[in-house]
């Protein structure tokens, strides 16, 4: 059987802190945003959620999980273990 190894791709990301001053959130995630495809959820102060749509339905972020944008412009949330994984950092 063959085996096949992911090629390396470049994404953009950035840990959500569901904090009002969170200063990190990139143009992307606004824009995201505005056109509906994410919305922010409150169901108390401690209970917030992002929620993301996407091609396989609406997924929810938890504070502190990363928000990745992929090479063809798609949004989604990563656990902090699954994205410590698979990225590394290439530049700040």
């Amino acid at each position: 059987m063959p085996k096949f190894r992911k090629r390396p791709i470049i994404v953009e990301a950035f840990r959500w802190t569901a904090d009002i001053n969170q200063k990190e959130d990139p143009l992307w995630i606004i824009d995201a945003i505005k056109d509906d495809i994410i919305y922010v959820a409150y169901e108390g102060t401690p209970r917030i959620f992002m929620m993301i749509k996407t091609l396989e339905g609406t997924m929810t972020a938890k504070r502190g999980d990363w928000i990745i944008k992929g090479i063809e412009g798609e949004i989604y949330p990563c656990k902090p273990d699954i994205f410590k994984k698979t990225y590394e950092l290439i530049e700040e």
